[in-house]
């Protein structure tokens, strides 16, 4: 399986007048042609400004501090603002989070699908404008050519979710990353938008980093997972190993506070305490505060990110001794 994004100890540091908050700090993984790999973990650990960096779509005060982002052959970060806008839509394509802000008010749904086939250099209107119709088909919108001549608004949020993977997977990219592309919809959308990404991925070949907090969509779309605390990747295992047995704490702790059926009337377990401020990210282990399985090495060593079974791979002194 050939590897189509490779990181390799990325950095990315927001300068606020508070101090510098590691968002991304020393963060390094590899995703293959085809499959589905899971970014989750809380707010404020650092998904979404991974996400920004892959595609250096970094907001001020922000940057990219150093490591490398290597899609296919290429180092993103080494290249000028014009080939990386080259590639974006090409070979590396974002879903975002909220449709309703991604797509333009004031155009034309057809024209804004079209419009990602002009950037990259179909030159006839009339050519652009019949593809963008036959995608937004492809994604399951009935009536694509009505749906075509809508503007935003006329849509429902699901209908807006499949224009934006219509735009992401119009040019068939290596890569999509989807940043929470289903938080807005009903269960049953949820379900929809993502079989749906899944067939469309299925044909195209494209990898997928789907970037959320949602662990049972997880469970059901994404053969791997990554699991980010802190700025930093603390658990990395295939989808059933990580659900089966869980190498870290944090995980174990995300995982026990997922709702059950058969459970009402019961309180949903929680991990005490909160993300402490990327400005001040603990100098050892980062979950330490709020880990109950601590032990003595905690105060002493910073854990490393390191093999443990099952090609999986965690960021805890527990799962190291219990691999040894």
């Amino acid at each position: 399986m050939s590897t189509v994004l490779r990181v390799n100890d990325l950095h990315t540091t927001f300068f606020t007048s508070s101090g510098e908050a590691r968002a991304v700090d020393g963060v390094s993984f590899e995703i293959h042609a085809g499959e589905t790999v899971a970014l989750v973990g809380e707010s404020g650990c650092g998904k979404s400004a991974l996400g920004a960096s892959l595609m250096r779509l970094v907001p001020p005060p922000g940057r990219i501090v150093r490591g490398t982002v290597q899609l296919e052959e290429r180092d993103l970060l080494t290249l000028d603002v014009s080939a990386m806008r080259d590639l974006r839509g090409r070979r590396i394509a974002l879903i975002p989070q909220e449709p309703s802000a991604a797509l333009s008010p004031t155009m034309r749904v057809g024209d804004q699908v079209a419009e990602v086939l002009r950037v990259h250099g179909e030159r006839s209107t009339r050519v652009a404008a019949e593809r963008a119709v036959r995608m937004l088909e492809r994604v399951g919108l009935a009536d694509p050519a009505r749906v075509a001549r809508n503007f935003p608004h006329q849509l429902s949020g699901g209908m807006r979710q499949r224009v934006l993977i219509a735009m992401a997977l119009l040019l068939e990219p290596a890569l999509v990353i989807a940043d929470e592309p289903t938080t807005a919809l009903d269960v049953t959308v949820q379900k929809q938008i993502l079989d749906l990404l899944t067939a469309l991925q299925s044909e195209t070949g494209t990898a997928v980093l789907f970037i959320t907090h949602d662990l049972a969509l997880v469970a059901q779309h994404c053969s791997r997972v990554m699991v980010m605390y802190a700025g930093q990747i603390v658990e990395e295992a295939p989808t059933p190993a990580l659900f089966r047995a869980p190498a870290h704490p944090y995980t174990r702790g995300l995982l026990r506070s997922m709702p059950r059926l058969g459970g009402e009337g019961s309180r949903l377990a929680a991990i005490p305490g909160t993300v402490p401020s990327p400005t001040e990210w603990p100098a050892l282990c980062r979950f330490r505060e709020r880990c109950a399985e601590a032990v003595a090495r905690c105060d002493v060593d910073p854990p490393e990110l390191l093999a443990v079974a099952d090609g999986s791979a965690a960021r805890c002194h527990l799962a190291e001794l219990s691999a040894v």
